[in-house]
């Protein structure tokens, strides 16, 4: 029988508390978030936010945990990683449930993020396994060089609404996994999926009181005191461009090493000689797949003019099949919005961009925070839509000429996060691939991909940092160099 995974929680007590020092708390801020369902706007749940004060309780906590947890077996380290894993699996339905109550995501949806959680997990477990070292010889007689590889201490996650609980997972598993206490800040639309559930979770696998740390806040409550903190060495954001650029500018001059998954603006290139049903099929996941708010969707699908208008009227038809309502129902696609601003700020993106010249192909109606799809057409290089990111079930059509103008289409953002090419001639499309100014090209895919044990992160205003795998463990550490003379070393004086 699945484990009551939110202990907090209860039919008439619906106030949720931060996580301290292992200690499950209300914040000690004078207001009170309320989370909402973003289908009927119900509220789920009621946070006494976090202040200054809760954020440095949460900092010191995570030190002096991280400290018990670095002399911990690196088999005993794995264990509890296996703790988490099946508690996780034995919960499934539950998180699915909570994941379509918070964010508004389909059961489709649920189950993507939930599989990347658990691969995520699955991959961190190894993590204290592979806190390898390495000796170097030195030009000195009798010396040795060794390079430790070392947690970096406390890491500061902020995790983003659209997937909380994955992305959440994708910066605090292997943290801890590398010998790190965390303090995780989730999005204040998302604090249970992002925040308490993770730290539920791990608190049921056997983690040192502390080293793990869910703050619930608000900006204006805490300004940049999570940042600007003296303990945490890195801080993983996950989120806007324009927050971003904020959370890199105050790392830095905190002396922070910031990791940064960010927006993006991906293109879907379909060559003249593409398999046309599979490129549909991509494209359309590529957009619609959680009502387009992923930051790897295909905001621009650049098709060879001999293929255009067939492409468009097979892309509509299936568009306008995709059933759009309650996440819950088991047929949904396309769910509502996280909330309210975000659905009004994407319309008047639309309305913006049709005022420059854009036609909609297909306009859905917008009820509330549910956005029906639309696709744009008739697009010039400098519209709006073509150049911000449509964080929602919008999309971009264009046609091009050749190659060469379908990768300077493709070029033409400030983002470079994702992509995908369809072609039968893989060689061909890796080429293409190559040219593209992104930290992510798939070839006769979508644009949306993600997997534990590969590189994952974006160029230009897409992010800084790559996070799974090999590279999440060097961006959680660092390395000391220690020398060891055996001999008695001559000094020239």
């Amino acid at each position: 029988m699945a484990a009551d995974i939110d202990p907090e929680s209860s039919a008439t007590n619906r106030r949720r508390h931060c996580f301290i020092g292992g200690e499950w708390r209300p914040g000690s801020g004078d207001k009170v978030l309320i989370d909402r369902n973003p289908y009927d706007g119900s509220a789920i749940g009621e946070f006494a936010v976090a202040d200054t004060g809760d954020i440095d309780a949460a900092y010191r906590a995570a030190a002096a945990a991280q400290r018990e947890w670095v002399q911990v077996n690196a088999y005993g380290k794995r264990a509890v990683f296996e703790k988490a894993i099946a508690y996780v699996q034995e919960n499934i339905e539950t998180i699915t449930s909570m994941i379509g109550a918070e964010l508004g995501g389909t059961r489709l949806k649920a189950a993507v993020e939930i599989g990347l959680a658990i691969d995520i997990l699955k991959e961190a477990a190894t993590f204290p396994l592979r806190m390898e070292g390495r000796i170097l010889p030195s030009p000195i007689d009798d010396k040795e060089n060794r390079l430790y590889r070392e947690p970096v201490g406390v890491v500061g996650v902020i995790s983003p609404f659209n997937f909380p609980f994955g992305l959440g997972m994708k910066s605090v598993a292997p943290a801890i996994g590398a010998g790190n206490g965390v303090v995780l800040k989730p999005h204040e639309d998302t604090p249970i999926v992002g925040g308490t559930l993770i730290a539920q979770i791990f608190e049921s696998a056997g983690v040192p009181k502390g080293l793990l740390n869910v703050v619930v806040t608000e900006i204006p409550a805490i300004g940049d005191a999570f940042v600007e903190h003296p303990i945490p060495r890195v801080i993983s954001f996950t989120g806007s461009a324009v927050v971003g650029r904020h959370v890199a500018e105050v790392s830095a001059r905190n002396f922070k090493r910031a990791i940064l998954e960010l927006g993006g603006n991906s293109a879907l290139i379909v060559l003249a000689d593409a398999d046309l049903d599979l490129a549909v099929e991509a494209a359309v996941f590529s957009r619609f797949t959680h009502q387009g708010q992923i930051c790897m969707s295909a905001n621009r699908i650049l098709v060879h003019r001999d293929l255009y208008q067939d492409f468009l009227d097979r892309f509509l038809e299936k568009v306008r099949s995709l059933p759009v309502g309650d996440p819950s129902a088991p047929d949904t696609i396309i769910g509502p919005l996280i909330n309210q601003r975000q659905a009004d700020t994407l319309n008047a993106l639309v309305e913006r961009g049709i005022g420059q010249g854009a036609r909609p192909a297909l306009r859905g109606p917008v009820n509330g925070t549910l956005f029906a799809p639309t696709v744009l057409v008739d697009l010039t290089p400098d519209n709006p839509v073509m150049q911000e990111e449509l964080f929602g079930p919008v999309v971009c059509v264009v046609p091009f000429a050749d190659e060469d103008e379908a990768v300077n289409l493709a070029n033409d953002t400030r983002f470079g996060l994702s992509g995908a090419v369809h072609t039968r001639d893989i060689d061909r499309g890796v080429d293409i691939a190559r040219r593209i100014e992104t930290g992510m090209v798939h070839i006769n895919d979508t644009t949306i991909n993600d997997e534990a044990i590969v590189a994952f992160g974006g160029e230009k205003h897409s992010g800084l940092g790559r996070l799974n795998g090999d590279w999440s463990l060097h961006e959680f550490t660092t390395q000391k160099w220690i020398s060891v003379n055996h001999g008695r070393r001559r000094f020239p004086y």
